[in-house]
């Protein structure tokens, strides 16, 4: 699938991750025990910047938290989502330069560095098979390899759960068997589960929001199936939701329409500010001469 300019990827990735209990609940359930022991979750704040280099984007997004360690010391935790349909090779590096980027960004008076616990999230093809710390890319003498750095990433790989295994409360198992299962084509028929999700989340006016985010991730990252196949197979496990999609669905097409007539008003301002700037100098050099 050509990969548009807003990735549907990084964006349900992001509006997943926005809001505060889901980002809670990850962390809670994926961080690396020993860091979850340490950290204090109730303290998680999003951060809004982004680290990745710009030619990166079509295949990464990253969501940065700032949180507290239960001594109460600063700490970063950030998260590469890797979205590409293969493995890159030169993950480790990338996060290295990323994390050095943090704490330029962020230098402590002292001059120490905060700690950083980096996270990888992929959701490709095929099994992840690749070092999960920097020092497995050196390629030197041995004698040399103490002067090389060196840290691990934690890896969370969904291609290697069962869908039994992707813990997490509702809106996050939900989100992760979608990231999962978008290139499945059998997937919305061998999984009625996030159906099931998804008609419980409707229930309530508060998440019924994150069923239209999932539906449209379902729309536009999948080209395994397509929305007349969704629509088939939740009249068969969730009738009612039909009716449901189709309001989303008409919500989207004024969506649409509308940002269409605000860019085409705004380009319609920019023309003709420059045609005024345009005409204003050529009527002063005229005067001028």
């Amino acid at each position: 699938m050509a990969e548009p300019l807003t990735n549907p990827h990084d964006r349900f990735f992001r509006q997943v991750m926005a809001r505060q209990e889901v980002a809670t609940d990850f962390l809670r359930h994926y961080l690396p025990p020993e860091a979850a022991a340490l950290v204090d979750l109730s303290s998680l704040v999003a951060v809004s910047e982004t680290f990745i280099d710009e030619h990166l984007r079509p295949h990464h997004s990253d969501v940065v938290f700032s949180v507290r360690l239960k001594d109460k010391r600063p700490a970063v935790v950030y998260v590469l989502f890797e979205h590409k349909s293969f493995l890159d090779v030169r993950v480790g590096f990338q996060l290295l330069r990323y994390m050095v980027r943090i704490w330029e960004r962020w230098p402590k008076p002292s001059g120490a560095l905060q700690p950083i616990i980096p996270l990888v999230v992929y959701h490709g093809q095929w099994e992840w098979r690749r070092p999960t710390n920097l020092a497995d890319m050196y390629d030197g003498p041995d004698d040399l390899r103490d002067y090389f750095p060196d840290f691990q990433y934690w890896l969370v790989d969904l291609s290697t759960f069962s869908d039994a295994e992707i813990r997490g409360e509702t809106m996050l198992r939900l989100a992760l068997l979608a990231l999962k299962h978008i290139r499945d084509r059998q997937a919305l028929e061998e999984v009625p589960e996030i159906f099931d999700l998804m008609e419980k989340l409707a229930k309530t006016e508060s998440t019924a929001e994150f069923v239209a985010i999932v539906l449209r991730y379902f729309v536009t990252g999948s080209d395994a199936f397509t929305e007349a196949d969704l629509r088939q197979s939740m009249e068969k496990h969730w009738p009612e939701g039909v009716t449901i999609m189709s309001t989303i669905a008409e919500r989207w097409i004024e969506q649409g329409m509308q940002k269409g007539i605000d860019i085409g008003m705004q380009q319609g301002m920019q023309q003709g500010m420059q045609q005024g700037m345009q005409q204003g100098m050529q009527q002063g050099m005229q005067q001028g001469m």
